[in-house]
């Protein structure tokens, strides 16, 4: 695609993504998530894009295995489509957040957003480090489960019905995700990332410095927010589903 399609692409995702949006807000919101309307539909789109980003990544990889040995210069329409697709998701979710979440609420993710926008769209424009954003979008496959997750916490499913007020035991379907959840983050989100960060170090020589600067800093940012986040999963599914045992016994 040349840069004129490519910038057509970018707009047309963010206003797609805008669309579905909008379609989510018709639909039935369960009752417990009605208090908090707009994220329901936020984490809702987040759900879309990321189930269409973590299966397209996944078969770019495997349709196109030679991409792993120049993560840098390969370029195909499918990477391409797929990391312009991503770069106006991202788009639409920053303006999302910005427009109708608290600055003090969303700052980081609006600054992870930033940086990822920044990024995939030097790889869109330029089509140089195609197959290195390809590689990012697998940690997409763990972001299904982190949002089923989110939706079933907001539509009041986390545990079983009758077990709030004396011990709350966290139902079957949240158990299973939560359970995946936890697992698909220590293999596509910890794992890509450290793969992402010893790649991006064994090939610094090659890279311009404000590329290995804008990776460096934004791979620096997403570990830290990861580390954060998953200490916070641990404790609200493991430590406390472990302690509510305890009680029961």
């Amino acid at each position: 695609m040349d840069l004129r399609s490519t910038l057509l692409l970018t707009g047309g995702s963010a206003c797609c993504f805008k669309l579905l949006n909008t379609v989510i807000r018709i639909l039935p919101t369960p009752q417990p998530a009605q208090r908090k309307a707009w994220k329901w539909r936020n984490i809702s789109t987040s759900l879309a894009h990321s189930c269409l980003t973590g299966a397209g990544a996944v078969s770019c990889f495997y349709l196109q295995p030679q991409m792993m040995e120049d993560l840098i210069s390969f370029c195909s329409l499918r990477t391409h489509i797929l990391v312009t697709v991503s770069t106006g998701y991202f788009i639409h979710d920053f303006l999302d957040m910005a427009l109708n979440q608290p600055f003090k609420q969303s700052w980081d993710l609006l600054l992870h957003h930033s940086l990822v926008i920044s990024c995939f769209s030097l790889a869109a424009t330029s089509r140089l480090y195609l197959g290195f954003a390809v590689v990012s979008l697998l940690v997409e496959i763990n972001s299904v489960f982190l949002h089923l997750r989110q939706l079933l916490l907001l539509s009041g499913r986390r545990n079983r019905p009758g077990t709030e007020l004396t011990a709350p035991q966290p139902s079957l379907a949240y158990s299973i995700t939560s359970w995946l959840n936890l697992g698909t983050f220590l293999v596509f989100r910890a794992c890509t990332l450290g793969w992402m960060t010893r790649w991006l170090a064994g090939h610094s020589e090659h890279i311009p410095r404000y590329v290995l600067m804008m990776g460096t800093t934004g791979l620096s940012l997403i570990t830290i927010m990861n580390m954060v986040m998953f200490y916070k999963m641990f404790k609200a599914d493991i430590l406390s589903s472990m302690r509510n045992t305890r009680e029961n016994h």
